[in-house]
C-alpha cells in the first residue's frame, strides 16, 4: 500500500486522504459516514488530478490594478463510471462546479468477471481533458470498457481518478489503455478469489448507498 515506480500510476499519500481512507475501511464505519469520507478525500483527490491543466493569462482589474491572471484554457469533463462512481462526483465538482458530466453504467458478471454495459451518455468530449471516476480499479474490466467508450468520442486527453486500486487492475487498464494515466489514494495489495480488493473496504456501491 505504497507508492510506485510506474509513472502513469499517482498514489496520493497525504496524511489528510490516509487518514480518511482508514476511517473508510473500517468495518463499522455507517454508510452515512462513508458518503461523507468519499466526498471528502474526492475533494482532495481532485486537486491532483488536475494539477497539470492547461491555463491562459487573462487580463483582470483588481481592486488596486490591473493585472494578467492565469484562468483554464477548458474545464475538464467527468465521466461517472454508475454507480458508484456517483460517490466520487460530489467532491469533484465541489473543485469543479461547472464541469460537464456524463455518465456510462457498467455491472460486472460475477461469473466471468467482465463489463457489461447498460447506459451511456456523454456530454460533447472531443478536443477536451476527461476525467474517469470510480472508487474501486479492482480486475480493470469496467474501466477498461468505460475508456473504450470515451476515447470513441475524440477527447484530447483521458484521466482515471479511483479512491482505491489493485495492481491486477492497474496492470490490466494499463494493457488496454497504457496513455492513461490513474490517480488513487492506495494501491493494495490484491484480489481475491472474488475480484474483490484486499485488505480494501468492501463493496463501495453498497457502503455508499447502504444496500447489500
Amino acid at each position: 500500500m505504497s507508492s510506485t515506480p510506474n509513472p502513469t500510476l499517482h498514489v496520493i499519500e497525504h496524511p489528510l486522504v490516509t487518514h480518511k481512507l482508514t476511517e473508510m475501511r473500517r468495518v463499522e464505519t455507517p454508510s452515512e459516514r462513508f458518503r461523507q469520507l468519499l466526498t471528502e478525500i474526492s475533494f482532495l483527490l481532485t486537486y491532483e488530478v488536475t494539477r497539470d491543466l492547461p491555463t491562459r493569462d487573462e487580463r483582470i482589474t483588481t481592486p488596486l490594478t490591473e493585472m494578467d491572471a492565469p484562468v483554464l484554457v477548458a474545464e475538464p469533463v467527468v465521466i461517472s463510471i454508475l454507480r458508484a462512481g456517483n460517490g466520487l462526483l460530489d467532491g469533484v465538482l465541489r473543485v469543479i462546479p461547472s464541469a460537464r458530466v456524463g455518465h456510462v453504467g457498467l455491472y460486472r458478471d460475477h461469473e466471468t468477471l467482465e463489463a457489461i454495459e447498460y447506459y451511456c451518455k456523454f456530454p460533447p468530449i472531443e478536443g477536451r481533458t476527461v476525467i474517469v471516476v470510480d472508487p474501486m480499479l479492482a480486475t480493470g474490466n469496467s474501466a477498461s470498457a468505460a475508456l473504450d467508450r470515451v476515447k470513441a468520442d475524440g477527447p484530447a486527453d483521458v484521466r482515471f481518478l479511483c479512491l482505491l486500486a489493485a495492481p491486477e487492475g492497474v496492470a490490466q487498464l494499463h494493457r488496454a489503455h497504457p496513455d492513461v494515466p490513474v490517480w488513487t489514494a492506495a494501491l493494495d495489495d490484491h484480489l481475491n478469489e472474488v475480484g474483490y480488493i484486499v485488505p480494501g473496504l468492501g463493496d463501495a456501491g453498497d457502503r455508499i448507498f447502504g444496500t447489500t
